[in-house]
């Protein structure tokens, strides 16, 4: 759209509120998940993850956010929000990065369990994890941030763990919360 057309729907693309939060809270998201966002390609590459590194990623991003009385990450096709990002949107030094840290990971799970991270129980998997944030602290930052931006932003993520407005109505800037009501959508 060129600057001097004038917008015809009074409403902004999701991306785009996207873009505009991100700057609003200080341009917090990192630079992949901001080209994600956006819809730009910076690096893809060809058979990105192997089926276990599939199930892997999956199975992390479900520890960071577990089902609960809503769905967890895994529910919400987080996996594949992620596998998209790394594989389209990252550089290849960031690939890389991200690939070592699943081998990573998988050596701690094996070498503390004796069992790949998505054969151990829920209690294990919490704790190989514990384990990264201190261990490989850069490769968990990167898989939380993926995390979150591809739950919330996910159908699932908007829907049953926020509440939503699929046709939003005339602004109301100060509405007053009922105790235990969860956040808004954007």
């Amino acid at each position: 759209m060129s600057a001097t057309q004038p917008r015809t729907n009074p409403f902004i693309p999701r991306r785009e509120a996207l873009q505009r939060l991100a700057l609003l809270v200080g341009g917090t998201l990192s630079l992949p998940v901001q080209a994600a966002l956006r819809g730009e390609v910076i690096h893809a590459t060809a058979n990105r993850f192997s089926a276990e590194q599939q199930t892997l990623i999956a199975d992390l991003a479900d520890v960071i956010i577990p089902t609960t009385d809503t769905p967890g990450a895994k529910a919400a096709g987080v996996g594949d929000f992620i596998e998209y990002v790394i594989g389209h949107c990252s550089a290849a030094s960031q690939q890389e990065a991200f690939q070592q840290g699943l081998k990573q990971t998988d050596i701690l799970s094996r070498s503390t369990f004796g069992k790949s991270f998505s054969a151990l129980t829920q209690p294990q998997q919490t704790e190989i994890v514990t384990q990264l944030t201190q261990q490989q602290k850069p490769f968990f930052l990167t898989l939380r941030e993926l995390t979150i931006v591809g739950y919330f932003t996910s159908e699932t993520g908007a829907t049953k763990a926020l509440d939503y407005v699929s046709i939003p109505g005339r602004f109301q800037g100060d509405i007053p919360m009922k105790a235990g009501q969860k956040t808004w959508a954007v």
